[in-house]
């Protein structure tokens, strides 16, 4: 079936400059760690809380004083767990980037919490902070998945949370991991679809992937966990599109599912290949021609900060060849795909410089892509296998 794409920018003829910016707030820490996470997140016995607050702020003043005069559109708390954050630092950071650069009309402000009753108790005080938008990380609605996948929660105390986030802020999305070893298809589709009779506006619902250096990859490197067949997990794959797409919540990126208008504002800013601010320990930024990245280590940012005046690791200039390389990479997880003309202006080239045309032109009569005047996007069949694609698609910058 041919989809066309319902998800255009509304704001496509807008130069970079005049986009608004997004910011990226990270917290590192978290009470435990996950057996399948690679993220930049720590345990720690006990953590200062008004030296995090001070130094987090003072990231923050840096980038103001690096990209100023332009309006917040965007802003998401991620981590780690920024549901462990007090409510007073998230309204601090928030009051001080409504004072550096000022606010876009109807910001998006996420915060992703752990479905815990303790960090529930805190949603209230976290929506009078300013934050409008929350992502739980349920993970799963099965309490036998939530102990595999080293949950501290069990399935009641999560669906209470998802309930206390829906009668406190505007928006609600909550993640769940599916392609479980041992999952099959009838029970991914009855949490599927008990997920999607909550009513959420928003889903992201990621297949099991294994990742180096996580305890599921020492796990699995002794033989103590399979992961599934990757033939079942397309299969699971094609099913969740279906059934999401009938429910109203279509996939607008690979793994991200919403109705119409409930898209996440702040991760579009990220696969629209837009200029975005990072904060925190090992936090990345794109802005002004530059990439940045901080401190991953909570010490060695902190270190940083005293030492530079900011959590900076490594910052550089961006080529033209990667700026298109990355905009492809990225866009191409989207419905709505890519504005070649756009991406060879960043790149300063001919679009014919971005994608080998002989691939392109054997993709696209496999039905896995599809190009509309200056558009291309991968189609529904072309997204199963679109590491692949890209990998034949997108010419590499010299």
């Amino acid at each position: 079936m041919n989809i066309r794409p319902s998800l255009i920018p509304a704001d496509a003829g807008m130069t970079e400059t005049d986009q608004p910016l997004a910011l990226y707030v990270h917290w590192p820490f978290c009470i435990s760690k996950c057996p399948y996470c690679d993220f930049n997140s720590h345990v720690r016995e006990t953590v200062d809380q008004d030296r995090w607050r001070e130094a987090l702020l003072a990231d923050l003043a840096y980038e103001a004083g690096i990209e100023p005069g332009r309006e917040i559109g965007s802003i998401f708390f991620g981590g780690g767990t920024p549901s462990l954050m007090p409510p007073r630092t998230v309204a601090a950071i928030i009051e001080a980037a409504e004072r550096h650069w000022g606010f876009a009309p109807n910001i998006e402000i996420t915060l992703e919490a752990n479905p815990s009753s303790v960090e529930a108790a805190r949603f209230a005080d976290l929506a009078k902070a300013g934050v409008n938008r929350v992502s739980l990380g349920l993970q799963s609605l099965d309490d036998s998945a939530l102990r595999f996948l080293g949950r501290a929660h069990d399935a009641a105390e999560g669906l209470a949370a998802l309930a206390t986030a829906q009668g406190v802020f505007d928006r609600v999305s909550f993640d769940l991991i599916y392609a479980l070893p041992g999952q099959g298809e009838g029970a991914w589709r009855t949490e599927l679809a008990r997920a999607l009779s909550f009513g959420t506006g928003h889903l992201s619902l990621y297949q099991l992937t294994i990742e180096p250096g996580t305890r599921f990859a020492a796990m699995a490197a002794r033989g103590e966990l399979e992961p599934a067949d990757p033939d079942f997990g397309a299969g699971l794959y094609e099913m969740t599109q279906a059934m999401t797409g009938a429910a109203g919540l279509p996939a607008y990126e690979i793994s991200n599912h919403a109705r119409p208008g409930e898209e996440s504002r702040h991760n579009l800013a990220y696969w629209r290949y837009l200029n975005y601010l990072g904060i925190g320990p090992g936090a990345h930024g794109r802005r002004g021609g530059f990439v940045t990245q901080r401190h991953k280590k909570p010490e060695n940012w902190l270190a940083g900060l005293t030492r530079n005046g900011h959590g900076i690791v490594e910052e550089n200039a961006l080529s033209r060849g990667d700026k298109g390389m990355e905009a492809l990479l990225m866009g191409l997880r989207l419905r709505e795909g890519v504005d070649l003309e756009r991406i060879a202006g960043l790149a300063q080239t001919d679009p014919a410089g971005l994608i080998d045309e002989r691939a392109l032109t054997r993709h696209e009569a496999q039905g896995l892509v599809a190009r509309e005047g200056d558009r291309l996007r991968a189609t529904p069949a072309g997204m199963l296998l679109l590491d692949a694609i890209l990998g034949e698609l997108v010419l590499v910058p010299a």
